[in-house]
């Protein structure tokens, strides 16, 4: 890959894979909240909101709305924030500490809930992220103790769970291995896309139930010239997205 003007560009990073793969969870999304959760995600939407989503609306996470700079453009109300979070005009991206098949995450503990092993964040606001408006998923260490057979406790709803909600959706799990969906006929975990290096076995060693994986697994998508500049000198440049995925 090079620019313009010849110059040689580093090829991209398995970080700025993830970056992009982030980023194309709010592909053609129109004038809705993003809500990413971790460096990764925030890199995505904001490079989202520059290139392909120009009606993004990004948030400081209290109550701004923000340019991809972190510069303030506007005012969010929390009951306006409250109507985009049930109203499924919102999208957001959290994390995992155990996801399964179905899409039902775990961020409260590990163990038993009358005497759990480990203690994690609490349930939080995942049940309404999940049943009110749609939720991705980041991970940055895809393994066996996160994409689990049943999670220890459901916080985000999955597609068994969900009865029907309105506004359920589960777009994406983008993990430092891949881009995974849930199109497949039981709404079941499915592997959408590789990252680069990472074959189909190296997931199933690392996926503790069995993905669908299509006989053909395309490539994720690769950043153009213009995104890894915008990621490197714009939005990243002391490169903090290496610190969740570093190769």
């Amino acid at each position: 890959m090079t620019e313009v003007t010849g110059t040689p560009v580093l090829p991209p990073t398995r970080a700025e894979y993830c970056v992009i793969a982030c980023a194309e969870a709010w592909r053609d999304a129109g004038e809705i909240l993003a809500s990413p959760m971790g460096v990764i995600p925030s890199l995505g939407a904001r490079l989202a909101r520059l290139t392909f989503a120009p009606d993004l609306l990004l948030t400081d996470g209290e109550a701004m709305l923000v340019r991809p700079d972190g510069t303030v453009e506007g005012w969010l109300p929390y009951r306006q924030h409250l109507a985009l979070v049930t109203g499924g005009r919102r999208h957001v991206m959290m994390g995992a500490s155990q996801i399964d098949r179905f899409g039902n995450q775990n961020i409260s503990c590990i163990g038993d809930w009358e005497r759990p092993r480990r203690q994690l964040l609490g349930v939080r606001g995942a049940p309404v992220n999940t049943l009110n408006n749609p939720t991705s998923y980041w991970i940055p260490r895809h393994s066996r103790r996160v994409f689990v057979e049943k999670v220890d406790m459901v916080c985000g709803v999955g597609h068994d769970h969900a009865g029907g909600a309105r506004y359920h959706r589960i777009p994406r799990v983008v993990s430092d291995l891949g881009v995974f969906d849930f199109a497949t006929p039981d709404r079941t975990m499915r592997l959408a896309s590789l990252h680069p290096g990472v074959t189909p076995a190296q997931v199933g060693e690392a996926t503790a139930f069995a993905l669908t994986v299509p006989d053909a697994v395309p490539p994720t998508r690769e950043p153009t010239a213009e995104e890894l500049r915008l990621i490197r000198e714009v939005l990243d440049p002391q490169n903090t997205r290496a610190r969740e995925v570093g190769t």
